[in-house]
């Protein structure tokens, strides 16, 4: 019984979806924190486009190592037709408590979508206890409707994930 305990907590520490809050098929409740620039953003106004819930800090190594792959799926995706959305973006949510540090961060590796935002209280961020987020990257793809599609996608599967959601096109000889 005791290994059986040790083996499910070792299995919620390695796999932190595990814990999370939310899954596939769910609605993802908002979110609504400040830009680096003090203007408030919610993630509700983002209803109609895919997007993709980005939880990430400057001091996280294993983020930084992520975000040149999410610079790559918002330039080539964000002004595609997907089944349920218009268009693709990223809503960075910062897990950071140093405002400087955190936009440092966000000029020194490009992410140049407009939504970033935190309430600059690290691992007690609201929106990171909200979605039950206990490891970092972590990340929630939602479609148009704020339904959640796919979860904690890397590298070649977040641009799988988007392609699976991009709307078929009918004409053979269009650009693709």
């Amino acid at each position: 019984m005791i290994k059986y305990i040790y083996l499910l907590l070792f299995i919620a520490v390695v796999n932190p979806s595990m814990a999370q809050n939310y899954k596939v098929g769910e609605k993802a409740p908002d979110i609504i924190q400040v830009s680096p620039q003090g203007e408030t953003i919610a993630l509700s106004s983002l209803k109609g486009k895919l997007v993709l819930i980005d939880f990430w800090a400057s001091w996280c190594a294993p983020c930084r190592k992520e975000n040149p792959h999410l610079v790559t799926a918002y330039n080539k995706y964000k002004d595609l037709k997907f089944k349920n959305g218009e268009g693709f973006t990223i809503y960075s949510v910062s897990l950071d408590m140093k405002k400087g540090s955190w936009e440092k961060a966000i000029e020194e590796d490009a992410l140049s979508w407009p939504y970033h935002v935190s309430d600059l209280k690290g691992w007690r961020n609201e929106a990171s206890k909200m979605y039950g987020v206990k490891g970092i990257p972590a990340n929630f793809l939602i479609d148009a409707d704020g339904v959640i599609v796919a979860m904690n996608l890397r590298g070649a599967s977040l641009e799988a994930a988007l392609k699976k959601q991009k709307k078929k096109s009918w004409c053979f000889f269009c650009p693709k």
